[in-house]
């Protein structure tokens, strides 16, 4: 299945499929409110997402080191996985798909964020988690055709 064609049937959930495949043409930021769920209601979950929102997924990403699955629909990335598999993502509230993350961890360790995680491959490009001085825990990633 092609990373850059949708197909016509529904995406199957195992196979990665992205409609923006590089994050460097966003001219400003795509913020994602998170959603947990368990695995075996994902699609359901994001069936739900597209009929309210009146969008259609534009991500499904695969991430078996972390035994997860995301969808994206507008501005909510679903995250799919059992109890154990999302414990160690709750935490974090938001993510941010930029162009780049090196300009935005520069200027977040200039401006007094903390690292979490500190920057780390992702399945599509790379990453880094960040504590905001007001307390806010923010993944910041970019994504890179792969």
């Amino acid at each position: 299945m092609s990373n850059r064609s949708r197909p016509k049937e529904v995406l199957l959930l195992d196979q990665l499929w992205r409609e923006l495949t590089d994050s460097r043409v966003l001219r400003q930021p795509r913020t994602f409110v998170r959603v947990f769920v368990d695995i075996a209601d994902l699609e359901a979950t994001t069936s739900w997402y597209e009929r309210v929102l009146g969008l259609r997924r534009d991500m499904v990403m695969p991430y078996p080191e972390k035994n997860l699955t995301l969808t994206a629909v507008g501005g909510f990335l679903l995250i799919g996985g059992s109890a154990e598999a999302l414990q160690p993502f709750r935490a974090t509230v938001g993510t941010l798909l930029v162009p780049d993350i090196e300009p935005y961890l520069e200027r977040l360790r200039a401006e007094g964020a903390e690292l979490v995680r500190r920057p780390f491959r992702a399945p599509v490009g790379s990453g880094v988690t960040v504590r905001h001085p007001d307390g806010s825990i923010i993944e910041y990633v970019h994504h890179r055709p792969g």
